[in-house]
């Protein structure tokens, strides 16, 4: 994955791949948006698009709608996938699930190199002209397919390095959905661009459905690991179809050298950040892989597989909608430092009862997900949920950076927060998976403090503003957590689904009321951003209700 991992990871699994070119494209959590954008290019230098042709309306309102449309497809999407890696897991290995994130680990630096960063210029840019937007078309399809036809050649190379002698045909294979990736940066940067959120949404939705029947068909026919690599191409095809159909663009036979280095010059910049992480990425596989075999690499890519849904299934979604309104809002200091602060507190409150969740029913929930011989995955997931709520202004903050022009501040931020996680990773690897998540926390903790001092300055805030959000979620979380754990004791003698319902319940109930009374000015941003109907009944519990404690800033 490229740029500063949300949530702390050594893997990179087939969904996840899917849905990180789509973020590249997009210029969401992972190449947020950038600094003013410079003028029209020239020749055609007539401007492509508004940024919203599909309505009118202020910013907030197109943003909350946009949130909504994506949360919806990241549930259909998360609950389909979790059905789908549930049946996976019980007719694959952790050997060939291995061996598909060793390989995912490859393939995002094709998209790194043939998108260069334009897609991110393209979401942020006050005007993008035909003659533009075809440069970066025809740099990304002739530099991207050069780099498929480089991985074709050295897959053998790469498989050796990682010791992996069956990852040659399975690096091949899954050159065809880098191809897809690569021919549709552009259209989604489009669509990005003009916060067509809904039809973004939508075809989400369809791409992932239809990989998902295809992987278990598949599955059951007793293709293996081909499954797997078929999810992801059918995801890639299906997705990269509906972009093209639904951006209404087409390029052109055109390509102006000085809108290509006025691209590039922010590109590179995302391109530093991204390439540090690639190198960590790569690393710590390649650590794991040595240690503990694609078994290991295997089970720590199931624990990051029910991470990311928990996460995606809450906030997720609001991020690439933040990132476009942290470049639309940052000429005012007062609304960029409004708008981040919000955002903020709604995602923590919005992940923190999910992770919990994890944290809390692991020992019962890894099995009762993904069938007997996956225990080994439960502490790393367990650790991996508590870092998860540390990590994850990570995102936020990565897409902030870029918003208002600085780069090169997140790429020092970056280099830091890499080199210690790799070393943390080779020195706690001996002690297994658990060793290694354990770790993480650490590193999310560090990572943590450091990134308040960091947003503080920029959005002109003490550190102790930017923290305080976690405050507040951090004794949501001990409260709800304690609940949780009493209710799991209770009722370890149930079956394993009702005890998990029970606790979740519990749990989300306890979260509720304590972000309600701790955390009230992010209770009433989250009960604005739901639709009209229940807004307003929510609106007036959120603003009568009496608040005995605080530990928010309103802002």
């Amino acid at each position: 994955m490229s740029g500063i991992d949300p949530t702390p990871r050594l893997v990179t699994d087939v969904e996840h791949l899917t849905e990180q070119a789509g973020a590249r494209a997009l210029g969401g959590p992972v190449d947020g948006g950038t600094g003013p954008g410079d003028g029209p290019g020239d020749g055609d230098d007539r401007p492509h698009d508004d940024r919203d042709p599909e309505g009118s309306g202020d910013i907030g309102r197109r943003a909350a709608s946009g949130v909504l449309w994506m949360t919806a497809q990241k549930w259909l999407m998360r609950f389909s996938g979790l059905a789908t890696v549930a049946i996976l897991t019980r007719l694959l290995g952790p050997e060939q699930f291995g061996l598909v994130a060793a390989a995912s680990t490859v393939a995002p630096i094709v998209y790194l190199f043939s998108d260069l960063g334009f897609s991110a210029y393209i979401v942020q840019a006050d005007e993008v002209d035909e003659r533009r937007l075809s440069t970066g078309f025809w740099f990304s399809t002739i530099v991207g397919g050069l780099m498929c036809v480089g991985l074709l050649l050295f897959a053998p190379v790469l498989a050796d390095l990682f010791h992996l002698p069956d990852l040659v045909a399975v690096l091949r294979v899954m050159t065809i959905s880098i191809a897809f990736v690569v021919v549709t940066s552009i259209p989604y940067a489009l669509m990005r661009r003009r916060m067509q959120f809904r039809a973004l949404a939508v075809q989400g939705g369809i791409a992932a459905l239809l990989a998902q029947v295809v992987a278990v068909v598949t599955a059951l026919a007793g293709m293996g690991v081909w499954a797997l690599v078929l999810q992801l191409i059918v995801a890639q095809g299906v997705s990269a179809v509906l972009a093209w159909i639904w951006a209404r663009w087409w390029p052109r036979l055109l390509f102006s050298r000085r809108d290509f280095v006025a691209m590039a010059r922010f590109g590179l910049q995302v391109v530093g950040v991204d390439v540090i992480a690639m190198l960590r990425s790569w690393a710590e596989t390649a650590i794991v892989v040595a240690s503990l075999g694609a078994t290991g690499l295997g089970y720590l890519s199931i624990a990051q597989k029910l991470i990311q849904v928990t996460q995606d299934m809450s906030a997720a979604a609001l991020l690439p909608v933040a990132t476009v309104v942290f470049a639309q809002v940052r000429s005012s200091a007062d609304r960029l430092r409004a708008s981040y602060l919000k955002a903020l507190g709604v995602s923590y409150a919005a992940v923190a009862p999910v992770m919990t969740v994890v944290a809390v029913t692991g020992p019962v929930l890894v099995p009762l997900l993904f069938g007997d011989g996956w225990e080994p995955s439960v502490p790393v997931a367990q650790a991996l949920a508590l870092a998860a709520v540390l990590t994850l202004g990570a995102m936020l903050d990565h897409g902030l950076f870029y918003g208002v022009g600085k780069p090169g501040r997140w790429l020092v931020y970056a280099v830091a927060i890499d080199v210690l996680t790799v070393a943390t990773t080779a020195w706690a690897v001996r002690w297994g998976l658990a060793g290694i998540a354990v770790g993480f926390i650490g590193v999310a903790a560090v990572a943590t403090v450091v990134r308040w001092k960091l947003v503080g300055r920029l959005v002109g805030a003490p550190a102790r503003t930017v923290a305080r959000p976690f405050g507040g979620v951090a004794v949501c979380v001990a409260l709800s957590a304690l609940a949780g754990m009493a209710v799991a004791r209770s009722t370890d003698s149930l079956p394993a689904i009702v005890e998990v319902g029970l606790t979740g319940l519990v749990i989300g109930v306890v979260h509720v009321v304590a972000v309600r009374f701790l955390m009230p000015s992010t209770a009433r941003a989250v009960v604005e951003m739901l639709p009209g109907r229940f807004r307003g009944p929510l609106l007036r519990v959120v603003g009568t209700a009496p608040v005995p404690v605080r530990l928010e800033e309103n802002a």
